[in-house]
């Protein structure tokens, strides 16, 4: 949900060349880089291990609401789940696709629009992107919210579009900059929206798969920017079909979303009870529609509330829930991911690989086959366990990569030890650290709150990759490479820390029964 666009060209005065990434939300040029759990009314901390996973079947007890089984019998459900899921995945690859675009087309359209000894201005074509995606991810969520999910998307698909025509045409720099800013706005609304839409019209014992395909084709899109790069070599003006070519995938998500159910869950939200009822029967099934409105109305029952405010997501009622949100991307970030992959080109090249090109296609290997395996195993062995094996990993392979630069002994073995702790290190990454957080946003946030908490937390995620990615160069220098990986690896451990005392596994359950649970109706 991480995003890595250049730390070097961040920094402006370093070079403009960019490291290439595709990992939990970094990727790309320039760092910018969910089932929890029952909370128990005598509980300290807003979740707690200690959690039992529910009955299926609906029980009354003391006038708490228990779990229905909204959104069960996978079997008949999921297969028209499925492509919705797909049409919302498209905005997931574009995200992926245009933070990596930029890495090797950087130098040739530099060339083209004289820019190559101006890194001031090289460094605003890549880090603009950021810009848009912070503000886009904070007006995604008033967006969804004010138009419904599906609406949001076409309208999300205007500045896609636009950017991608504008960078396509630039002549100049200012046109591919405002290019950029539109790209990044449209990509910061697709960060706040896809995982919201697609965790809200899951079945729920397959929500953490689906949900774990965002961070998937986010993977792929990536990817999909470097295959794209291949033949700059051979055709420098080729880097103006690179960017053209996003407009396709961003018309075809808003022809799409025109045709895709509205989410349910927005409909009840807004008393519009006939098309909520029409959206469960396109989703589930006609023999479906009794059984989850029955269940949507229970969930907004004797609740009146308008939508919420800003700063309602700082109430006493949401503050504990939208901060552990908050803190499992900052643990995200904090974690190193930037830092490996911008070392990841110098650590290869000391074991022999020489190619970036082979060095990227290994590490984005590496990610995409982690997150395969976390999407089999996320409704399996659930979102705790993920979290807490992917940052113990993570923190292992730190130890490695510090120790592989310092001591004397490994100093025959260091290039291939490097080499192994960064492949570890993105593998643990991809099976929890990187999906996990934007699956577990949209499941923890109460349906009132829900767009615009996950809004605030991706904005937060995208603020914090700008401001590591700042000065990520100078602490390096500052204390050198291995002590800093030393760090990483300590937050790493206070990370599963966090997670272990904080972080319940509710894999299995519906959206309202945890809403009912973290954020009940005053």
């Amino acid at each position: 949900m991480n995003i890595n666009t250049s730390m070097k060209t961040i920094t402006v005065c370093m070079s403009p060349r960019e490291p290439r990434s595709c990992f939990g939300f970094q990727f790309g040029s320039d760092p910018m880089g969910l089932e929890m759990g029952r909370v128990g009314a005598s509980s300290g901390s807003v979740f707690r291990s200690s959690a039992k996973t529910r009955s299926n079947k609906a029980q009354i007890s003391d006038g708490d609401i228990e779990e229905s089984s909204l959104l069960k019998g996978q079997s008949t459900s999921s297969g028209s789940v499925l492509p919705y899921v797909g049409v919302a995945s498209l905005g997931a690859i574009l995200f992926g696709y245009h933070l990596g675009v930029v890495n090797g087309a950087l130098e040739y359209l530099a060339k083209d629009l004289g820019i190559v000894d101006n890194t001031v201005l090289q460094g605003w074509v890549v880090s603009t992107l950021l810009a848009g995606a912070t503000v886009g991810s904070f007006t995604g969520g008033s967006l969804a919210d004010r138009f419904g999910r599906t609406k949001t998307f076409v309208l999300d698909a205007i500045p896609l579009t636009l950017g991608a025509i504008l960078c396509a045409t630039a002549k100049n720099v200012e046109t591919m900059i405002i290019g950029r800013l539109l790209s990044g706005i449209g990509i910061g609304i697709s960060s706040a929206i896809v995982p919201l839409y697609i965790s809200e019209i899951s079945p729920t014992e397959i929500r953490g798969t689906l949900g774990s395909i965002n961070q998937l084709f986010i993977c792929i899109g990536i990817l999909a920017a470097l295959v794209a790069g291949l033949p700059l070599a051979g055709n420098p003006i080729w880097w103006r079909a690179m960017f053209g070519i996003a407009a396709i995938p961003s018309v075809l998500l808003a022809l799409g979303m025109a045709f895709s159910p509205e989410s349910p869950r927005w409909l009840v939200q807004q008393r519009k009870i006939t098309q909520a009822e029409q959206a469960i029967r396109k989703l589930y099934g006609k023999n479906r529609v009794t059984e989850l409105m029955e269940d949507l109305s229970a969930s907004a029952q004797g609740s009146e509330e308008q939508d919420a405010g800003w700063f309602d997501l700082f109430s006493s009622r949401y503050f504990k829930v939208v901060s552990v949100g908050a803190a499992l991307f900052l643990f995200q970030q904090l974690a190193g991911i930037n830092a490996v992959v911008y070392y990841s080109t110098s650590v290869f090249r000391s074991a022999g690989v020489t190619s970036d090109v082979a060095a990227s296609a290994l590490v984005g290997a590496a990610n995409v086959f982690g997150t395969i395996v976390a999407s089999s195993l996320m409704d399996k062995k659930g979102r705790k366990s993920l979290l807490i094996t992917s940052f113990t990993g993570m923190a292992a392979s730190m130890l490695l990569l510090s120790l592989s630069f310092t001591w004397k002994i490994l100093t025959p073995y260091s290039g291939p030890l490097a080499v192994i702790g960064t492949v570890l290190y993105v593998l643990s990454f991809s099976l929890g650290a990187g999906p996990v957080p934007a699956l577990l946003l949209p499941e923890i946030f109460a349906s009132r709150i829900r767009a615009k908490a996950v809004a605030l937390s991706l904005g937060m995620h995208w603020i914090s990759n700008f401001f590591i990615g700042l000065c990520f160069l100078s602490v390096v220098t500052t204390f050198g490479i291995s002590k800093v990986y030393l760090g990483f690896g300590c937050i790493c451990v206070l990370a599963v820390m966090y997670i272990a005392s904080n972080v319940v596994e509710t894999k299995g359950r519906s959206l309202e029964d945890i809403e009912r649970e973290l954020s009940p109706p005053i």
